[in-house]
């Protein structure tokens, strides 16, 4: 596909009073067919799904993963860095939504359309890879979850994390099929922030009590120095994992007019008021407990068990209608090329259709969790391979592509200089990643109950 004449590049919303249900731009045709809603969605409710990507139960493994191979300073200020950069490159993405005479509600699409049917592929590739091991991720979380929720309530170890990570997979699907599209999760969200707002206050609240009660904490980076440069370059690729979903057109596609206005408006609150939360939990579990801290923070703290049981039993909860929502893309393709036109959402066909596909995606989800539960680990390796290239380095390059005539040179350098920095970056992150995974590989067995 030809890229359209630089003077004809629709980059945002040109006429603002026009904004609203009668703007032209946003009125543009969709690049693709689909078969779920789209500009449905108030900026508030696409907010609250950006910050529920970010709030997820994810952020109990952050103290862990990345404050105890960065440090204080470097984890701190990466913290930092990594916002200030991804609010940068998911503000260019968005601005390229309205390009061509067309919206572009996916990713691939809007690839496609920039550089043609050979990286529209690609794209697509690396956003399955990023979004099936982010799920991957989510069904380990919500496993350990299980299993701390077990453990508090019974020692007899019965329960592996393997069948708790099936039980999780189980449950999961079970929601998938009652949820037809992204736009439907609507009062799912207000669940989900309350459940994060839950097992976030918890590990805080109990981590603050055991600060304080026990002695002075080694804030040291252990191993030795090779080591180290592994770990802080696999622990950079997950600051970037934090803060990012690789599916920002697909998210974009689903608000309301003016849309480059609102999904900035939802990138702000993203990351001001809706990273606060996230911050809280990683800067106070790393102080309570050093370099002793957990992949997963609740298994650190100690106080009464019916808190910890509800704080588990929320991120087992939360982790369901996250997951939901980075799933939601590969939903999409498979509902639009497959799935049938006739009938609504909760037609019995439709049902069957969803209980079918989505259930066989997420069982290879499910599988893939349960032999290699190495969240750490995952984290890294998505940050490298996907949430890099398609978040810093294609983010850039678009932007560059599409407004070659309208950009200074200066302009041109500094798209450059993120282009090639975040692809060594990328390359580096993924070797990292690599070498912890067969390090890990060698410590665990296949299905292990970590």
């Amino acid at each position: 596909m030809a890229m359209p004449p630089a003077e004809k590049v629709i980059m945002v919303d040109a006429n603002p009073s026009k904004n609203g249900h009668g703007d032209k731009l946003d009125d543009l045709p969709v690049a693709d067919e689909t078969s779920h809603q789209i500009g449905v969605d108030p900026w508030y409710q696409v907010a609250f799904v950006l910050t529920t990507g970010v709030n997820s139960a994810y952020v109990l493994g952050y103290s862990g993963s990345l404050m105890v191979p960065l440090g204080w300073v470097g984890g701190t200020v990466g913290l930092l860095l990594a916002a200030a950069v991804s609010m940068y490159a998911n503000t260019l993405l968005g601005r390229l939504h309205l390009l061509g005479g067309k919206r572009h509600i996916r990713y691939r699409d809007l690839a496609g359309h920039i550089y043609g049917p050979n990286m529209y592929k690609i794209t697509w590739a690396m956003q399955y890879v990023n979004l099936f091991m982010i799920n991957t991720g989510f069904i380990i979380i919500a496993g350990q979850a299980l299993k701390a929720l077990y453990l508090l309530v019974s020692a007899d170890g019965a329960m592996k994390l393997p069948y708790c990570i099936a039980v999780s997979g189980f449950v999961c699907a079970l929601f998938a099929f009652g949820i037809p599209y992204l736009s439907a999760l609507r009062i799912w969200l207000g669940f989900s922030t309350i459940f994060s707002l839950t097992y976030i206050f918890a590990a805080c609240v109990l981590s603050l009590k055991d600060g304080f009660r026990t002695p002075p904490r080694d804030y040291s980076i252990q191993g030795d120095p090779s080591s180290r440069v592994f770990t802080t370059i696999g622990a950079a690729a997950s600051l970037v994992f934090a803060y990012n979903t690789g599916m920002l057109p697909e998210i974009q596609a689903t608000v309301q007019a003016p849309v480059v206005k609102n999904i900035e408006k939802a990138l702000w609150f993203q990351f001001t008021a809706g990273s606060v939360p996230l911050y809280a939990i990683i800067v106070i579990g790393y102080w309570a407990y050093g370099n002793q801290t957990t992949t997963y923070l609740l298994n650190n703290v100690t106080g009464p068990v019916w808190i910890k049981a509800v704080a588990n039993l929320a991120a087992f909860l939360q982790t369901v209608i996250a997951l939901h929502i980075f799933a939601s893309p590969m939903y999409e393709y498979l509902d639009t090329r497959f799935g049938s036109k006739v009938g609504g959402p909760f037609a019995m066909h439709n049902v069957i259709f969803r209980v079918g596909v989505r259930g066989g995606y997420l069982a290879v989800n499910t599988l893939m969790a349960a032999a290699l539960p190495f969240l750490g680990d995952f984290m890294s390796l998505t940050g490298a391979l996907s949430t890099f290239p398609l978040t810093f380095v294609l983010a850039n390059h678009m932007y560059l592509v599409a407004n070659r005539q309208r950009l200074s040179s200066l302009q041109k350098s500094w798209h450059w200089l993120n282009i090639v920095f975040f692809t060594v970056l990328s390359i580096t992150a993924a070797i990292a990643a690599l070498r912890l995974i067969a390090r890990d590989s060698k410590t665990y067995h296949i299905f292990a109950d970590v």
